[in-house]
């Protein structure tokens, strides 16, 4: 029950909140564009001085909150040094009373995790993990982490997830992926991992759910999706299970809006005590970043490449920077050798002259016609393979790499190595394949695609053949 503008003596705060009869909290409500940190002193002073015959929860109001409608921050008073935090709305009233219920606080509790055990962590690992535990005692909000891939971030951060469950007391943790795949991929790493104090499994102890739709198990400690799915839950609409399997983080910039999100009972601010956000280092906090600060949650970020909007995002909390010289020297990873294949228009563009005929491509449909330029045509090099497809190019790249590989690339060598080609989107990847294929004369089994298009086969099975079996090669 909120009891608005009881008198205390000389003081009137705007509105007492009240759980089983009690009160517990005080918010006080001033108009739109009202800076609310000078509201701080008198809010607290209601909160101190409630008068005796009033009931109370504690000798102290534990909750205040200051808000113009537009803003609003909040505090718990019984937290170490508590600090107004903005929240995107007001905490429901179970969650206060379940709050109360508990002897501390989780910023109380995060003060008090037990030395981290080294056990089986690479000292990268340890350190990653240590650093982070010791910015949550600090009482920053947020906090990013780079470590190179291939360095074990996953198994890190799932290591940080057992401790701040066990010991922290963390109710629930949102992990966030970049697409479906990586999110099935990151269910069997929780699947297989045993902590070091004990002999069961990570799922075994605690419930991990990996959404395939918009509902959240309540018993779920730890749930894993994409920021489409949070962002389509927050919205109360359902999600096409495929719009997953493509990496928003790639779309081109300007091909979608910026995502506004409104309060959601369903999924109150509550709902996550720490978000922890994979691959966050594309720029995607312009389009996705009210996702993310809906839930009055921690937020930690990993990547292997921070980008300075990323670090912009996590008020420059960089707790851990471990780059690939470093794994390199720690025998962690290997190291790599450059080679460049360079060709004209990948550095300049080009010009198609008035008067030739143009292949055309439907970008959706990949029907193909042509067209007379009746106009020079002219494109940058950043358009390539995106709004312009130069198959020659494709080929020179190819061809070079083939004529090259058992000479300057692998001398001695006689079978293909392993190779990985990375594509801009699924219809690049569909022109590499075709070209491969046809410069090294070899059937489908040797060249294989691996987008969230390919069918009959699921991705993470072609790329589990890629690891352990002959084929495919490329």
């Amino acid at each position: 029950m909120a009891v608005r503008q009881i008198r205390l003596g000389s003081d009137q705060p705007d509105y007492i909140l009240c759980i089983d009869g009690k009160a517990a909290g005080i918010l006080e409500a001033k108009k739109a564009g009202t800076t609310l940190s000078g509201v701080e002193t008198q809010s607290q002073r209601y909160a101190i001085n409630i008068p005796k015959e009033i009931p109370q929860t504690g000798e102290i109001i534990p909750f205040v909150y200051e808000s113009t409608g537009v803003e609003t921050y909040f505090r718990d008073n019984r937290d170490p040094d508590p600090l107004p935090r903005r929240v995107f709305s007001f905490h429901r009233p179970e969650t206060l009373k379940q709050y109360l219920s508990q002897p501390n606080t989780l910023r109380f509790r995060l003060r008090q995790l037990p030395p981290l055990p080294k056990g089986e962590l690479r000292d990268c690992q340890f350190e990653a993990i240590h650093n982070l535990e010791t910015s949550l005692s600090a009482g920053r909000p947020r906090a990013l982490i780079q470590m190179a891939t291939g360095s074990g971030k996953t198994y890190m951060a799932i290591s940080a997830i057992y401790r701040l469950i066990k010991f922290g007391g963390a109710r629930r943790v949102l992990f966030l992926v970049d697409r479906n795949n990586l999110g099935r991929q990151t269910l069997r790493e929780f699947q297989q991992f045993v902590p070091p104090d004990s002999n069961k499994k990570f799922t075994d102890i605690y419930n991990v759910q990996h959404l395939g739709s918009n509902k959240f198990d309540p018993v779920s400690r730890v749930c894993i999706t994409t920021i489409q799915r949070a962002y389509s839950m927050l919205r109360g609409e359902e999600l096409a299970p495929e719009l997953e399997e493509e990496s928003v983080f790639e779309l081109p910039e300007g091909t979608i809006e910026p995502k506004d999100i409104e309060y959601n009972s369903k999924v109150p601010i509550e709902a996550f005590d720490v978000i922890i956000t994979d691959e966050c280092h594309r720029s995607i906090y312009n389009l996705w970043r009210q996702v993310l600060e809906y839930f009055d949650a921690y937020l930690i970020g990993l990547t292997a490449t921070p980008h300075k909007q990323t670090l912009g995002f996590f008020n420059q909390n960089l707790v851990m920077e471990y780059n690939h010289e470093r794994a390199v020297a720690d025998g962690v990873n290997v190291g790599f050798d450059i080679y460049k294949i360079q060709t004209e228009i990948t550095k300049k563009g080009s010009t198609v002259n008035s008067g030739y005929f143009l292949d055309k491509r439907d970008k959706l449909t990949r029907k193909e016609w042509w067209e007379q330029l009746d106009a020079d045509f002219e494109y940058e090099a950043r358009e390539l393979d995106r709004s312009v497809v130069a198959p020659d190019q494709i080929r020179t790249v190819i061809r070079t790499f083939k004529e090259k590989l058992f000479t300057e690339l692998f001398s001695g060598r006689t079978e293909v190595p392993k190779t990985l080609i990375f594509a801009k989107d699924d219809s690049h990847a569909e022109d590499i394949v075709r070209i491969t294929r046809e410069e090294f004369g070899k059937g489908m089994d040797f060249c294989k695609k691996i987008t969230y298009k390919v069918s009959g086969e699921k991705p993470e099975d072609i790329l589990a053949s890629f690891r352990n079996s002959y084929n495919p090669r490329i």
